[in-house]
């Protein structure tokens, strides 16, 4: 049988053992410090460490804090249509602008146009059923009410358009390409520019800007250093547009809706619905070959009728279906015509749009005088323009 070994030998073997696992301890802690020195090679490769970043720049913090402070303005706007299935995709889709605290959305008249049931999506995730409260083509601007919780509305922070200079930075939140809550960055590149609406109405003083506007940040708030809404994103620049490709592809240049313009006409929206603009009460129609533009319908007891403008008679036009679907009007009997509006006041009209964007230099009340071919006969009429 064997003996076990003698209190000796074992306190021997326990002191060597400790003094092994110290040994590799003390190893391991210099091993450690000689990588995190960058002392110690592997392989051939040199091992880095890592420097502190330290504080960020004063300009960095600033678009930190914009951003945090008008995330929660910024929401998520789709639009669906009740002629296709509950879960079918949204037929268009964009940004809005929480305006005040009883749930009232800012967001593009054309991000709204193509659908008539909506949702509005908070900086929280959730999401809520919106009512159209009102809408502007001709400014394309709309508002929506959202029906969501009081506590959850955290309306933007409103500035002014009309001190703007170029070189100020500005600030894009949107959901591009539905990213949801995307900056982009950039200066006014340019101010008062005119932009088209989507009725092809003349838009003026608006802002341009190389901030990065993409689909999707249509609708959404465009910022200034200081946090404040100065504009409505609408549009880009598009060299395929140019060029009639009809894909759009940014050429570095958006555009926004001042906010001043912005906020002269959502109160009229939430209150009517509609803004009113000068115009005279008739339907026009642009007609190939014809010098101006021809009066087409006169609406009773418009400004236009108590002028006494006359409108073309019925069965004038003959409808011919071209290859691409869209239909063309053609003139049946030149005698069936009625007056077409050659000039207003000085401004001479060659087509539909020149008189629209004459008719928006005027206040509603004023009088515009028409120039006119009724027949043989150029004359000229006074008209008080009425509010459309």
């Amino acid at each position: 049988m064997s003996s076990a070994p003698p209190d000796s030998v074992r306190g021997t073997a326990g002191a060597n053992l400790l003094s092994v696992v110290t040994l590799l301890a003390a190893l391991s802690v210099l091993l450690y410090v000689m990588w995190s020195r960058g002392d110690l090679p592997i392989g051939n490769a040199e091992l880095r460490t890592v420097t502190a970043r330290g504080d960020l720049a004063a300009d960095e913090l600033n678009t930190i804090e914009i951003f945090e402070a008008n995330t929660p303005s910024a929401v998520f706007v789709s639009a669906r249509s009740s002629r296709y299935p509950a879960e079918a995709p949204p037929v268009s889709s964009g940004t809005g602008i929480l305006w005040d605290k009883a749930g009232h959305v800012v967001t593009n008249y054309h991000v709204v146009a193509p659908g008539d049931q909506y949702e509005v999506q908070l900086w929280n995730g959730l999401s809520y059923p919106a009512d159209l409260v009102g809408q502007a083509p001709h400014k394309d601007l709309a508002v929506l009410r959202v029906n969501a919780p009081p506590q959850s509305i955290e309306p933007i922070v409103l500035g002014s358009s009309h001190d703007l200079l170029v070189g100020q930075k500005v600030f894009v939140i949107g959901n591009p390409f539905g990213y949801d809550h995307t900056l982009s960055t950039g200066v006014v590149s340019a101010l008062n520019r005119t932009m088209r609406s989507p009725t092809d109405h003349l838009i003026r003083g608006v802002i341009q800007t190389d901030a990065a506007i993409n689909p999707g940040n249509s609708g959404g708030p465009l910022l200034d250093s200081a946090g404040r809404l100065i504009g409505v994103n609408t549009q880009i620049f598009s060299t395929a547009a140019m060029a009639n490709q009809g894909t759009a592809q940014s050429a570095g240049i958006g555009f926004a809706i001042p906010v001043d313009e912005v906020v002269a006409a959502v109160p009229q929206l939430i209150a009517s619905g509609k803004i009113t603009r000068p115009g005279m009460g008739v339907g026009l129609l642009d007609i190939q070959g014809i010098e101006g533009v021809a009066v087409r319908t006169v609406i009773p007891d418009s400004a236009a009728d108590r002028a006494g403008l006359t409108g073309t008679a019925e069965g004038a036009f003959t409808r011919l279906r071209q290859q691409n679907g869209q239909l063309y009007e053609i003139l049946r009997d030149r005698s069936f015509l009625g007056d077409v509006i050659v000039a207003i006041d000085t401004t001479q009209v060659r087509n539909r749009t020149d008189a629209i964007d004459a008719l928006s230099q005027y206040e509603i009340g004023e009088t515009a005088v028409l120039t006119i071919i009724r027949g043989n006969e150029r004359l000229q009429l006074p008209v008080t323009l009425q509010g459309l």
